[in-house]
């Protein structure tokens, strides 16, 4: 791969909090953007406007960061274009630029979850509709809003291709924003997307007042479920020790910005997964990928109790409590056997 300029022109797909949170980040460094939605309403407000009411409520988009909602070569004209789009429309989003793709343009994926259809991860969904294009990964544990106040954060790029993956460390380190590389794409994509799922669990503890104790058991057994599957699906295990891993589980089930979160601690309080989702703006991933995982636990036959009880509770009307007190009296077994 030929080396990058230094200021480049970046297209954004997909105008969420963190698209636009990223798309600042990399304005603000002194490179040309392009951001890009699908609603031509909601793109001509934010045009007017400068600031993304629904997902990224009080920071000011600068005028000269283009937001269009129209697909044509220009938004081609680029030597990176980020991928934030949903996993739920991910496929039919790629399926409107394939006209107007230019192969080998790098594709930097910023989404986390797993399609239900296919289980591909989002790297393989944009493979599967593109074709085999040069990849990178940016994930880990970070908030739009945060990362868009300038708080200190830290995240992963990761690639098959180690060149690249150097690239984007490059394209998006700022002082208050480290990213390191990995080349265990699978791992890191698994960790990103199965984290929205015991955060599901954590906000459930959550509305339950069930405490402390009880949401470091969550976690420690949580991710003790998502290195199992991983690692059955070719991850590396200390993958999820890391930042894309344990770090992301962290952030995603204790901060009040978690839209996973946030869903199960209504849930925890006796709402209804319809009544939630119908007054959400946003995606919350996990509610789709929970269907994803299960399936995936079936097809490499590994025991994922917690995700199956966030199951039953999200889409069969099991009760909280009864979901806890099976995870509690399950049989007893070695911490240690179960890990390793």
């Amino acid at each position: 791969m030929k080396p990058f300029s230094q200021s480049k022109k970046i297209t954004v797909i997909g105008n969420g909090g963190w698209g636009t949170a990223l798309a600042i980040l990399l304005y603000k460094k002194g490179n040309e953007v392009i951001l890009w939605g699908h609603d031509k309403s909601y793109t001509d407000y934010l045009r007017e406007k400068r600031e993304n009411t629904k997902y990224l409520k009080g920071i000011t988009i600068p005028q000269d960061i283009a937001i269009t909602s129209e697909i044509n070569g220009k938004l081609m004209d680029a030597q990176f274009i980020i991928s934030a789009t949903p996993t739920p429309y991910l496929r039919s989003v790629l399926l409107k630029f394939k006209e107007v793709y230019i192969n080998k343009i790098p594709i930097i994926s910023i989404t986390k979850g797993i399609e239900n259809e296919t289980l591909m991860r989002p790297s393989e969904i944009i493979r599967d509709v593109l074709g085999n294009v040069p990849i990178s990964l940016l994930l880990g544990p970070s908030h739009a809003e945060e990362v868009a106040h300038g708080l200190p954060t830290t995240i992963v790029a990761s690639s098959n291709d180690s060149t690249l993956a150097h690239a984007v460390q490059e394209l998006f380190t700022t002082d208050r924003f480290r990213v390191y590389t990995n080349t265990d794409i699978i791992g890191v994509e698994i960790g990103a997307a199965l984290k929205n799922v015991i955060a599901i669990a954590a906000g459930i503890c959550d509305g339950l007042n069930l405490g402390d104790t009880t949401k470091a058991a969550l976690l420690t057994r949580g991710l003790a479920e998502i290195s199992r599957l991983g690692t059955a699906m070719g991850a590396q295990k200390a993958t999820f020790s890391g930042l894309s891993g344990l770090g992301d589980l962290i952030t995603t089930c204790i901060s009040p910005y978690g839209r996973n979160r946030r869903v199960g601690e209504q849930i925890g309080k006796g709402k209804t997964l319809q009544e939630i989702l119908s007054n959400m703006e946003q995606i919350a991933e996990g509610v789709w990928t929970t269907k994803s995982v299960i399936k995936l636990s079936k097809k490499y036959n590994i025991e994922m109790p917690i995700t199956q009880e966030i199951y039953s509770v999200l889409f069969l009307n099991k009760k909280p409590m009864e979901a806890l007190n099976n995870l509690m009296m399950r049989t007893p077994k070695s911490e240690v056997e179960e890990i390793y």
